[in-house]
């Protein structure tokens, strides 16, 4: 059960929902599949109502992108400064409060004055897709808050993560990691965390569908989980060939039957671009992992 400050979210595995939406607010001109085009506050609370009214149980706002370099991307997302991400992602907190005061907000941020300011201005969760790895100060704000803390798997800097690296077990590192991130979140004071496996971030396609498949094995650090397979290159990967992938505005199938399996082994939040077709396959999902027939009663 997440506390997210007040908000309790119940991301026990196997409930009727199936899993908890959360959907995706890039505010960056740079993100691989819609930089651009929320930058404008208009536009960014335009989208919130459309995510909100298609079913999505939490929104996560980014400021920073942290697209990966490497063969697909090139060079990555550029580094931003403390005060550009918060020229970016602040004043959309604030009118997002202001106009879904309801509304479950995430800001996807590693940066601790960053966190701080969010979490002043009426953020939930803080979602740190460095997980803890440079400073376990952001940790000790979102104590502070009595903030949840969403840790993702990742290697290197945003601005500078790679794509691939060698593993000897993927998961099995994966695993490692993500619990000595979320040793240091305790160690800080907090009390509620969720773990990323960091699906397309420092591994190969294949590794990725091995970390979706093997979800289960996650849940062994005893922390809901979170994916975030939308429209990854991956996707693109094996619905064309590794030198032609599928484009990303033809992932969503691909993207939809790889969350079904994380949902499967257990991840209790799903995070995506495409809110409505993602909850519909949730929906599914849990009518059918928890229909009776009329023999049980």
């Amino acid at each position: 059960m997440l506390n997210c400050r007040g908000h309790v979210v119940d991301c026990r595995p196997g409930r009727e929902i199936g899993a908890h939406v959360m959907g995706i607010l890039n505010v960056t001109p740079d993100s691989f599949s819609d930089g651009g085009a929320y930058t404008s506050q208009s536009a960014a609370l335009r989208r919130v109502g459309e995510m909100l009214g298609e079913g999505a149980g939490l929104i996560d706002i980014g400021g920073e992108s942290s697209r990966p370099r490497g063969t697909v991307y090139g060079r990555g997302a550029s580094a931003v400064p403390i005060d550009e991400e918060l020229r970016r992602i602040l004043p959309v907190v604030e009118a997002v409060r202001a106009t879904y005061p309801s509304a479950l907000l995430s800001v996807d941020t590693w940066k601790p004055d960053v966190a701080d300011a969010v979490l002043a201005a009426g953020a939930h969760v803080i979602n740190d897709v460095t997980g803890l790895r440079y400073t376990s100060e952001t940790a000790s704000v979102a104590a502070r808050y009595g903030a949840p803390l969403i840790l993702m798997h990742s290697l290197g800097k945003p601005g500078d993560m790679p794509q691939k690296h060698a593993y000897a077990d993927v998961v099995r590192e994966v695993v490692e990691s993500l619990s000595a991130s979320v040793a240091r979140a305790v160690d800080a004071g907090v009390r509620h965390v969720v773990i990323d496996p960091g699906f397309g971030f420092g591994k190969s396609a294949q590794e990725n569908l091995l970390l979706i498949r093997e979800v289960e094995r996650l849940l062994e650090i005893g922390r809901p989980v979170t994916i975030g397979v939308s429209r990854k290159s991956t996707i693109g990967t094996f619905l064309g060939t590794a030198d032609a992938p599928a484009p990303v505005g033809d992932r969503l199938f691909g993207s939809l039957g790889a969350a079904a399996v994380g949902v499967f082994g257990g991840a209790s939040i799903v995070r995506t671009h495409d809110v409505r077709p993602t909850v519909e396959m949730l929906r599914l999902l849990g009518a059918a992992a928890n229909v009776r027939s009329s023999v049980d009663g």
